[in-house]
């Protein structure tokens, strides 16, 4: 990454960093960048990134002044009295791989790797959600739960329950980061329970039996209870990782009428038996099947419950979310996963993974935008037997650290954007996708790809005043002023 910053502090950080109801192409690599605070005044400062990958989250040299008179064919009108959803952050999955080759890094690089990543302080890119797999994912060394036990036997009594499996990476890893950012908020979802509840017996498909539904329930009380134990407040789950997707290693089947009756009977009452908070956010899978929150949210008696529906985008259209929203427009919608392949061209993924998971998802009322995997090894792994072995994570480790596509994705919204802030309006221009907020302290945020084959020149017009900038082909930009 190239830094608007002077010759002296470059060769400085050179030197230092080489019903009724019962209610109960071109990646980053090896240097650490220091982005500065944005300290909008008069005119708007930006920072770009361009499709070829030369140009990597750089600030411009100079602030953009706004100005009366004539604005460009191409014109951005922001609106502060229109607003929309509250944000609650951007992020990735920090699956029990990324904890491994985190830890894998000296002591020096991974805190200064920690503070790049979740620092709010000025010095790094502001991540501010994570989601975590309860158990293992597909991007686990190896598939568990927390409550294994010996083929034939089953623990109704969750006896045998342990956060062990955790205990080496990704718990110590969690309070690292939150030591870094206290207010970060997780999400926590399941791949599979323990196989002993599962109808077929193994890690791979299956249903949940039903006479252990209230068992299952009462297993995510006692996980989101022992992480708060150890510090770790899991602000919300979901009850199962793409529901409809049975063949990873680990996965399971569970169509909506067994999830509404799992929430509706089981997990909605022990959360609310047990005094416990934490969200409980349906479906969590591709947006081809908005059929499945909405039959959810349709059962009265189980949407007293929900906070929201999940959403990922291997199938089907961004605006579903809006969909749903509009359905149920008490009721909250997130995107919590999309992947970057290890065979894809940097440029490309930064079109469609900035037009559809950040910007897309916001425009469409997400209170978050995640990307998949936040860190893996050079090989793609560490994952299951059977998991995916193309995932490429936002972040290579070894040797050093490379930053990948959907680092800079994320960290165009989440460097600017902090939790709290509020989408407000802007317009669409051409080939102009664009997406606005306020922030806590007052600044406005606009961030624009152009989706474009050619460069564009467009204006950004506020309080009846506009500046002009032009955006490369393919290239995002981050816009801040107050």
């Amino acid at each position: 990454m190239r830094y608007a910053t002077s010759l002296i502090v470059v060769v400085i950080w050179s030197l230092l960093f080489y019903g009724s109801c019962s209610k109960g192409g071109k990646e980053e690599s090896l240097r650490t960048p220091t982005l500065p605070v944005a300290q909008p005044g008069a005119g708007i400062s930006y920072w770009t990134t361009s499709n070829d990958g030369s140009v990597l989250l750089e600030k411009g040299a100079s602030p953009l002044s706004f100005s009366a008179g004539v604005t460009t064919s191409q014109t951005i009108d922001i609106d502060t009295t229109q607003t929309f959803q509250s944000i609650d952050g951007f992020g990735y999955t920090l699956t029990s791989g990324s904890a491994t080759v985190i830890n894998s890094l000296g002591r020096e690089a991974k805190t200064q790797l920690l503070n790049e990543l979740f620092s709010t302080g000025g010095e790094g890119i502001a991540v501010s959600y994570l989601r975590v797999s309860i158990g293992a994912s597909d991007l686990s060394a190896a598939v568990y739960t927390y409550d294994d036990v010996p083929p034939g036997d089953t623990d109704t009594g969750l006896t045998k329950f342990t956060l062990q499996p955790d205990r080496e990476h990704v718990i110590p890893l969690l309070k690292e980061i939150l030591a870094i950012n206290p207010a970060i908020k997780i999400l926590g979802s399941p791949w599979t329970p323990p196989v002993w509840m599962k109808d077929n017996g193994k890690s791979v498909g299956g249903s949940l039996i039903p006479k252990y539904y209230t068992v299952y329930a009462q297993y995510f009380v006692k996980y989101i209870q022992q992480m708060k134990a150890e510090g770790i407040v899991i602000d919300a789950i979901t009850p199962q990782n793409e529901p409809l997707h049975p063949g990873n290693n680990p996965s399971l089947l569970m169509v909506a009428a067994d999830q509404a009756t799992f929430i509706r009977d089981h997990l909605g009452p022990a959360f609310a038996n047990a005094g416990i908070k934490t969200k409980i956010i349906t479906y969590d899978h591709n947006c081809d099947r908005p059929d499945y929150p909405l039959s959810i949210l349709a059962d009265a008696c189980a949407r007293q419950y929900v906070d929201g529906s999940a959403f990922h985008l291997y199938a089907g259209d961004i605006s579903v979310l809006s969909q749903v929203h509009n359905a149920y427009p008490n009721k909250h919608v997130y995107f919590t996963e999309q992947y970057t392949a290890s065979n894809s061209a940097f440029g490309g993924d930064l079109k469609w993974h900035v037009k559809n998971v950040l910007i897309g998802s916001m425009r469409n009322w997400s209170r978050i935008a995640l990307e998949w995997n936040l860190a893996n090894d050079a090989q793609f792994g560490p994952h299951t037997p059977g998991g995916c072995t193309t995932c490429k994570g936002a972040l290579t480790i070894g040797p050093g650290v490379t930053r990948n596509v959907a680092y800079y994705v994320i960290a165009h919204a989440s460097r600017f954007v902090p939790a709290g802030s509020v989408r407000i309006g802007s317009t669409l221009s051409g080939n102009l996708f664009n997406v606005a907020f306020k922030t806590p302290a007052g600044n406005k945020v606009l961030i624009v790809l152009n989706d474009g084959s050619t460069p564009a020149a467009f204006s950004i017009r506020f309080n009846n005043k506009h500046a002009t900038t032009t955006l490369s082909a393919g290239g995002v930009g981050s816009f801040v002023w107050r």
